[in-house]
């Protein structure tokens, strides 16, 4: 599974982790993350992030 970076604040999205305590289950693709989804360091857009 792949990992993507924020390219504002560099927290990454692992997903074979996920993000549970924001209610994303492990093995959860970046793709499949909810629109509204951001991230959980400094509130970047899905947009703001960048494949590993």
């Amino acid at each position: 599974m792949a990992k993507w970076e924020c390219l504002v604040c560099g927290w990454v999205y692992d997903e074979d982790k996920g993000d549970p305590d924001n209610g994303i289950d492990p093995g959860t693709k970046f793709e499949d993350l909810p629109d509204d989804w951001v991230c959980p360091m400094c509130g970047a857009g899905k947009e703001d992030f960048e494949k590993l």
